[in-house]
């Protein structure tokens, strides 16, 4: 079950929210956890199980944690935050990067081991980060045990950002969990914030993958240059608004449940270097990595070799929680080098450069990134860099560039806007222009919200199954 689906839309959300304000206050975590539970064995039955051992033995980990901590005795403290911690990596690693592993070895070592063909349980790299948080923040001192089960429970499980993001820091919701209160106001900015994100994953989203589907269909070989950059643009708009709406989705769904969930995303398309591209996509993630990896190795306070190792290791680590397969390896490490180039040699010069001029360096270089992300493997993504460069000599343009340019123009048009703050900026506009007239503006916000939501609808009766992309990590 996705959320933009019909499904969600008019049957789940809907019984899940009368379920959930029509209970009595201390119930309402038990609505959210049994809620979540049922969403996810919707689609994963079986690993269900999965997801409560892992929710069972990080709650188990951080009881220990804290008794031992109160008790003074540090090394056991210690001891019980490794084990729970490595409890939940080994499941990651197992269900993830087993067959990787299987491969790699058949590889170099000419051997033939039989691959275990293990079905990824959804969300597993989201959850499993958001178990060892609560497991460490306890340890550190950062939050409070949670001695209540099923509190816990719907912190891990919570089916609003279970599946994808963003990732949810025990320390940022442990007082929400138990002293939240839900008010019409913040109902109703959930609700605009998950039309927003519907209407970006529907009616952006959806039709930049179709144009980069088409793209995708023609041999690299004989692929001209502008449709090979136009067929990567589409898949950097696609990639943006479906992971963006994701969260926006989250975020509102949040809302409407009581919680303040922190910003996944801000702009990232309009950076004018990849060190601030990253402060500004998938926030959560980079949180999480400068929190428990980055900051323990050194940070930035340590030699420059040290510096240089803990830049490489973190974005080793982020390339491979992406997925398993060398390309988003080479993509971690392709970033991390990137990094340390604007740190120590690029930065002075890139700030001197005319502010188009800093954009331009970054979007290249992300879409390039993009380009290494989405391949299946790396020799797809070097003949796909070949076509992007005019390596084959296939020329400039063609007749199905000016077809599929033509057909989806506006929607490349639109697709640069919306990932820009414009259309916030405009909204601003009108509410000045409006000021004092509240009706006339909420009328106005309301007709705005309905149109999209009507029109992503409309889009969905016909549509095919098509889940966020990161569902797959």
């Amino acid at each position: 079950m996705v959320f933009s689906s019909l499904l969600f839309l008019f049957r789940f959300l809907p019984a899940i929210l009368l379920a959930y304000y029509l209970a009595p206050p201390p119930l309402r975590n038990l609505v959210l956890l049994l809620s979540s539970l049922l969403f996810y064995a919707w689609g994963e039955p079986v690993y269900l199980i999965l997801m409560v051992c892992s929710i069972l033995v990080s709650y188990t980990g951080g009881l220990l944690v804290s008794r031992f901590r109160q008790a003074g005795k540090q090394r056991a403290a210690k001891a019980s935050l490794l084990v729970s911690s490595a409890v939940s990596l080994c499941l990651l690693v197992f269900f993830k990067y087993t067959d990787f592993a299987i491969k790699t070895v058949n590889s170099l070592a000419g051997t033939a081991i039989p691959l275990l063909h293990l079905a990824l349980p959804i969300g597993i790299s989201f959850y499993t980060f958001q178990t060892m948080s609560y497991t460490i923040d306890v340890y550190l001192g950062d939050a409070a045990v949670q001695k209540n089960l099923i509190s816990y429970g719907a912190y891990v499980a919570m089916f609003p950002q279970l599946i994808a993001g963003p990732i949810v820091q025990y320390k940022t919701i442990d007082r929400q969990l138990s002293t939240r209160k839900e008010t019409t106001g913040q109902f109703s900015q959930g609700i605009h914030r998950f039309i927003t994100g519907l209407g970006k994953k529907v009616l952006l989203a959806n039709n930049a993958g179709s144009l980069w589907t088409a793209v995708q269909a023609s041999s690299c070989s004989h692929m001209p240059m502008l449709t090979a950059w136009m067929g990567l643009a589409a898949y950097t708009f696609q990639i943006y608004f479906d992971f963006s709406a994701y969260s926006d989705m989250a975020i509102g769904l949040g809302y409407m449940f009581g919680f303040h969930f922190l910003e996944n995303f801000h702009y990232p398309y309009v950076s004018k270097s990849i060190t601030e591209f990253w402060r500004r996509w998938h926030i959560s993630l980079g949180t999480w990595f400068r929190e428990y990896i980055y900051i323990p190795l050194g940070g930035n306070r340590v030699s420059r070799h040290k510096h240089i190792r803990n830049i490489l290791a973190v974005w080793l680590l982020t390339g491979i929680w992406h997925g398993a397969s060398w390309n988003f390896v080479v993509w971690g490490l392709y970033y991390g080098i990137l990094l340390l180039l604007e740190k120590y040699l690029l930065g002075k010069y890139l700030a001197k450069l005319p502010a188009l001029f800093q954009h331009i360096y970054c979007i290249i270089l992300v879409m390039i990134g993009w380009n290494l992300f989405v391949s299946p493997n790396m020799a797809q993504g070097i003949d796909f860099l070949r076509a992007l460069f005019g390596i084959y000599d296939s020329g400039l343009i063609d007749r199905e560039t000016i077809y599929l340019f033509y057909n989806h123009a506006v929607l490349l048009i639109l697709c640069f806007m919306g990932s820009t703050d414009l259309p916030l900026r405009i909204g601003k506009w009108i509410c000045t222009r409006l000021a004092g007239k509240e009706l006339a503006a909420a009328a106005i916000k309301n007709v705005f919200y309905t149109a999209i939501f009507i029109l992503s609808v409309s889009w969905l009766v016909d549509a095919t199954f098509n889940p966020f992309l990161y569902f797959r990590f």
